[in-house]
């Protein structure tokens, strides 16, 4: 199976390439030298809609209040 992996050249090309995870180098496609793989950070996206992050949690207590606030003067 194969999986998406960073490879740097010493000239400092970076590369993802399909391979195999025992794959540990690969010709720089830029340069023609070898590039190695290296562990590259990860990016993360918190998405505020889906309740991942403080914010989306806030603004749901506060809507969640008014509902209840809401309701409750009606129901007066």
């Amino acid at each position: 199976m194969a999986l998406l992996f960073d490879f740097q050249c010493s000239e400092g090309h970076t590369t993802e390439s399909l391979r195999s995870s025992d794959t540990k180098s690969i010709v720089c496609p830029s340069c023609g030298k070898t590039a190695k793989k290296i562990v590259s950070p990860i990016r993360v996206h918190i998405d505020p809609i889906n309740g991942s992050s403080w914010k989306a949690s806030r603004k749901w207590a506060k809507h969640r209040e008014q509902r209840i606030q809401q309701e409750r003067k009606e129901n007066s």
